[in-house]
């Protein structure tokens, strides 16, 4: 477990410089926090290197990006993809021939959860052939940077990768009733987890989450010593969560959206960072706040954190008049901004949601009186729209991954912390500064 550690000012300007090198440890899908981080090395002059998952066959192979996939991934990316497969965790792997996960799940009914069971020793014996092809992806990878990376250039490796639930149909019924259900379909996220598919979710938020930054770092090491051997620089960041400070009631409050289950391999991912420090690597996990994405579409109610940003903006005395007329508009005639916040700050400062957090108990499991006062409110403030679509929280959201893309880059060169905290405070003071105003835009 980590001490709380927010960033509580700028970091300097980044010693980054054009022809230095941003790879993306992570295929980069859609909108979300990774293009805050691809738009500020570009508008650096950086040169960017993206990697693929690759893509499984119908038989189940996985193989490398086609022409036509390489292409449109290099043109959403904005840099060239190095296409090696790097799909990581072990639900497709079929040790000595033995059906994978996602195939033994295939005829298990959601109902039945409780007694799916796995043959003793089957999932170590997945982890094990996951973790040797990824680990072999990652040696090839090595071996491509080693002659992409300039001489002279320094080097930011930049771990996206994050998830991990099995695929299989079985789990979403499941996980829509941890998560989104109420009433008598409420999934108690405590039993769920305590379970074998439970357990088996653990396993694999670990292995995609946390584990492959270690063998990002291990199977790096050789390039990083002859970077910095000849006086280059090389860092490696990680996305994390772990709660966020948000402005309520004149003060910053920590705060998390529960339950997040994939909070225990974000710790493993921040524990990986220390042990990586000890050993005299610029590693550093950013935690960053709440945001609305298409892979949190899961999370009804991930997105309430989010409206107090405009608390912290308005109190750093940012330009925000611009911003706010974009978020009114929004909205359904009648509604307004301070309504919104109103909702907002009721659903964050009740106690059946404030006396439950514990930082030192993080992540909490969640009881169906959260769930329900959740997504109510969620529900409500949704209903405040002019179109279900376009929300508050997406252009919030927007801001969020803009900002922390250039905090992460700044701050990787010269951090000093196995684990920050990205707050609202940060992020304000940022949007309000010189160095970040252009995001407001």
């Amino acid at each position: 477990m980590s001490d709380y550690r927010p960033m509580t000012t700028l970091p300097p300007l980044p010693g980054y410089h054009a022809g230095d090198v941003l790879v993306l440890f992570g295929e980069l899908f859609g909108r979300g926090y990774a293009n805050g981080l691809v738009a500020e090395a570009r508008r650096l002059g950086m040169t960017i290197l993206g990697t693929t998952v690759g893509r499984r066959d119908s038989d189940g192979s996985l193989r490398p990006l086609t022409p036509e996939e390489l292409a449109e991934a290099e043109t959403l990316l904005g840099g060239t993809i190095i296409n090696i497969p790097l799909e990581a965790g072990f639900d497709m792997e079929t040790p000595d021939g033995q059906p994978s996960i996602s195939d033994r799940l295939k005829k298990a009914k959601p109902d039945e959860w409780e007694q799916v069971s796995f043959p003793d020793g089957f999932i170590s014996q997945a982890q094990a052939a996951g973790q040797a092809r990824f680990t072999a992806a990652v040696a090839r990878l090595a071996d491509e940077l080693a002659d992409r990376v300039p001489a002279g250039a320094d080097l930011l490796l930049a771990h996206t990768m994050a998830g991990g639930i099995p695929r299989a149909r079985f789990f979403m019924p499941l996980l829509n009733r941890v998560f989104k259900g109420i009433g008598d379909k409420h999934l108690p996220s405590a039993p769920f987890w305590q379970s074998q598919v439970g357990q088996l979710c653990d396993a694999s938020f670990n292995e995609v989450t946390a584990d492959t930054f270690r063998y990002l770092l291990e199977g790096t090491a050789g390039l990083r010593n002859r970077i910095e051997a000849a006086g280059g620089r090389t860092a490696y960041s990680a996305y994390g969560y772990h709660g966020t400070g948000i402005l309520l009631d004149g003060a910053y409050r920590w705060q998390s959206y529960t339950p997040y289950l994939q909070g225990f391999a974000k710790m493993r991912l921040e524990g990986i960072a220390a042990e990586a420090r000890q050993q005299g690597i610029n590693a550093t996990v950013f935690n960053c706040p709440e945001i609305q994405t298409n892979s949190s579409a899961l999370f009804l109610g991930v997105e309430l954190s989010l409206y107090p940003l405009l608390h912290a903006l308005r109190s750093a005395a940012g330009a925000t008049a611009a911003l706010e007329a974009r978020c009114t508009t929004l909205l359904q005639e009648g509604a307004t901004l301070a309504t919104l916040l109103a909702e907002a700050d009721n659903y964050l400062t009740n106690p059946l949601i404030t006396a439950p957090l514990d930082f030192a108990g993080w992540p909490q499991h969640s009881t169906r009186d959260q769930m329900e006062l959740m997504l109510a409110a969620s529900n409500r403030l949704m209903a405040m729209h002019r179109d279900s679509k376009q929300l508050v929280c997406a252009e919030l959201s927007r801001l969020v991954f803009r900002a922390t893309g250039r905090l992460i880059l700044h701050g990787s060169w010269s951090s000093q912390e196995a684990a920050f905290w990205l707050n609202h405070d940060l992020i304000a003071t940022l949007l309000a500064d010189p160095r970040g105003a252009d995001l407001l835009d």
